[in-house]
């Protein structure tokens, strides 16, 4: 086993198991988004904080040469 192919394999799976919590991190805010139970500085801080994720997440993904699709666990709807 090649050290760059066990550290692409552990950076694939941190990376799911982010995603996973990003993506239901981002359910959670739509759903309390919808609900009105949010002031508009919280929505603002969570959308920005999401928006960073996300380009942090893209940047990891680059440099480790993985797609969106690599890191998709499908958990149904």
């Amino acid at each position: 086993m090649e050290p760059d192919t066990v550290e692409r394999d552990l950076v694939k799976l941190v990376l799911t198991v982010v995603e996973l919590l990003r993506q239901l991190m981002e359910r959670q805010a739509l759903r309390r988004f919808d609900e009105g139970d949010l002031t508009e500085e919280q929505e603002e801080r969570i959308g920005l904080t999401l928006m960073l994720l996300g380009d942090r997440m893209a940047e990891l993904r680059d440099r480790y040469g993985l797609r969106p699709e690599d890191l998709n666990l499908d958990l149904g709807p």
